[in-house]
């Protein structure tokens, strides 16, 4: 709810994100460190992401290029905000995303099954 709020709001789209923990390296190709980006800027990017419709049809025609929706309405300058994501909320991009969804689900099971 919060990312369809946000781009009624106003924003061209909104993307849920949570704080990283993790410390991120941009590396050249030889596996060289180049830069050591600030955590305290970044965040990890979440679904779901909500869009004004006409601004996302746009960003698709200007560019093919991005890895995600945000970053296309971003380089047509689409004003992205960030709300507050969950993270619980793990985005399923590959099999061990699947194995641990489905992990996850079992345990829920697992949960609901015991007495008391």
């Amino acid at each position: 709810q919060l990312v369809v709020d946000a781009v009624a709001g106003g924003a061209d789209g909104a993307i849920p994100g949570i704080a990283l923990t993790d410390t991120i390296k941009q590396v050249a190709a030889d596996g060289a460190v180049v830069h050591t980006p600030n955590r305290a800027e970044m965040m990890a990017v979440q679904t779901p992401q909500a869009f004004r419709a006409g601004v996302l049809r746009a960003a698709h025609l200007a560019d093919s290029t991005a890895t995600d929706d945000a970053a296309l309405v971003e380089a047509t300058g689409g004003r992205v905000v960030v709300v507050a994501g969950d993270p619980a909320n793990r985005k399923i991009t590959d099999t061990d995303d699947l194995t641990w969804a489905r992990r996850r689900v079992q345990e829920g099971a697992d949960m609901q099954e015991r007495p008391g």
